[in-house]
């Protein structure tokens, strides 16, 4: 499957788009994550505040209910005593993590109510579609 990504800031007019082939939606709400933050770190100083807004529950919950603690101290394996899966990309996060302070705030996707989100979705099937990166 191909797949699209892309982030927006709002405020500051920036964003970012992309797209992989062979890949799954939860990777691509990561790399969304991880490029938006990527960019606030070439960009800003280290421990800038960012507020990270997404629609992925898979991201969102990964730090609310702290997997990642578990998922380190149990050498990358899941409670079913699996391999986590998208390690590598889990693993930029949480290095972008650790240098910003970072705060995730999960909204619904496509209600229409944060257009910073609704944007990066439009971003993200445009970026799938014509198979382009920025």
């Amino acid at each position: 499957m191909r797949g699209g990504w892309a982030w927006v800031a709002d405020e500051i007019g920036e964003c970012g788009f992309g797209c992989e082939t062979n890949t799954t939606i939860s990777r691509m709400e990561l790399l969304a994550a991880i490029k938006a933050l990527e960019w606030v770190v070439k960009n800003y100083d280290m421990n800038t505040e960012v507020t990270l807004i997404t629609d992925s529950s898979y991201v969102s919950n990964c730090f609310k209910q702290k997997w990642h603690r578990k998922w380190r101290k149990n050498g990358w394996v899941n409670s079913k005593g699996e391999p986590v899966a998208n390690q590598d990309l889990w693993k930029r996060l949480l290095d972008l993590n650790w240098v910003l302070k970072v705060h995730f705030k999960h909204v619904k996707g496509h209600q229409g109510r944060h257009n910073g989100n609704e944007h990066a979705d439009q971003l993200a099937v445009m970026a799938r579609r014509a198979q382009v990166s920025s």
